[in-house]
């Protein structure tokens, strides 16, 4: 299996994964791909395609601007791939 670090995020077998803080402080690491929505209510709720909700401190322009920045800096670096 491939890895690949871009950023302070991993890439690791094509999945896309931006870090993220949950309310209690514990870092996350989040499959940007699945991201299907972001509220603010007024903490910011990740919901996942996968029905999952995740609770973080970041605001949703920062989870968006994460996201973004990202799948940009990743396409720029070479993913390495095992065969």
């Amino acid at each position: 299996m491939g890895r690949s670090y871009c950023g302070a995020a991993v890439i690791d077998r094509g999945a896309t994964m931006i870090k993220l803080t949950q309310l209690n402080g514990r870092p996350i690491v989040v499959n940007a791909d699945l991201i299907e929505f972001i509220e603010s209510t007024p903490d910011t709720i990740v919901s996942l395609t996968t029905g999952k909700k995740i609770l973080v401190r970041e605001t949703d322009d920062e989870v968006i601007l994460r996201a973004a920045a990202f799948r940009r800096l990743c396409r720029t670096e070479p993913v390495a791939v095992a065969i």
